[in-house]
């Protein structure tokens, strides 16, 4: 029993580790921001594993639009760094959630002014920009609809439809912020607003190498290989089937029963570490 005490340091550690640059200490956020207290987007953003799960679902989807793939592809090293791509983006999505209102504001401002040097052409010459709010706009439903269905499958499965509608408004505040326009605010919304999405939708070679990236990618941290593994797992399977028809990716019928559960089992483990003073 002397053990349980530093194992459960040990493996808070790890996973704060994982989003934390070299250094760097815990944010401290002081002071009223863009959500109360008691806000549901505080409750799924709060949740490391269903974020993570989501995030990885998120990232498939994201890569299957060529513009939006196109701006990371050409400005950014992210098939050398996922981690980097993985930790500033867990850090925008943390401050702008629980940070006070400027540092919010500044996390939204710092990222409108990177994307207004993202622009370039597709290689059939098709331009792009990132911030053009459609692109924005389909970004900001892939993560939405992705981090709230794995909260919902991992931690609150009855989740109220008020709640999830609470939940898409409240996340569509800060994509709003950051350019995008006519988000939608409810979950009927958000489903009718990614079904609009699929004709621009395509998998080719970029897509197969942005995919593979994410396929190999372990932490640092080796520790944490096996939870990052099945973190893409269990992200893959969270995707809409399209999605995974797309990119050629399954979950056998007999693994998938056995993949949640070991998914749900590391939720728990998570959230008794990291709820450790």
């Amino acid at each position: 029993m002397r053990r349980l005490p530093s194992i459960r340091s040990a493996i808070a550690e790890e996973v704060r580790g994982l989003f934390r640059e070299e250094g760097q200490g815990a944010s401290v956020y002081d002071g009223p921001g863009l959500f109360a207290e008691g806000a549901v987007i505080r409750d799924v953003h709060g949740d490391v594993m269903t974020m993570m799960i989501g995030g990885i679902a998120a990232l498939f989807l994201q890569m299957l639009h060529p513009l939006a793939l196109a701006g990371v592809w050409d400005h950014s090293n992210f098939r050398q760094d996922m981690q980097g791509r993985l930790r500033r983006t867990a850090r925008f999505i943390a401050t702008t959630t629980y940070g006070d209102l400027a540092q919010a504001e500044a996390a939204i401002h710092k990222v409108r002014q990177i994307h207004g040097y993202v622009t370039g052409t597709l290689p059939d010459g098709t331009p792009y920009r990132a911030d053009d709010p459609r692109l924005l706009g389909w970004v900001h439903i892939t993560e939405a609809v992705s981090f709230l269905d794995a909260y919902i499958r991992y931690r609150e499965p009855m989740m109220s439809r008020a709640r999830q509608d609470a939940y898409f408004d409240q996340i569509a505040d800060i994509n709003t912020r950051l350019g995008a326009v006519d988000l939608p605010r409810s979950r009927r919304a958000a489903m009718a607003y990614m079904r609009d999405y699929r004709t621009e939708l395509r998998r080719d070679e970029r897509t197969e190498a942005a995919a593979q990236a994410l396929l190999r990618y372990r932490p640092q941290r080796r520790s944490l290989g096996p939870m990052q593994s099945l973190s893409v797992q269990a992200g893959i399977d969270l995707m809409p089937g399209w999605a995974r028809r797309m990119h050629g990716l399954s979950v056998s019928a007999l693994a998938k029963p056995l993949l949640r559960t070991g998914a749900l089992g590391a939720t728990h483990t998570l959230r008794w570490a990291l709820a450790a003073p």
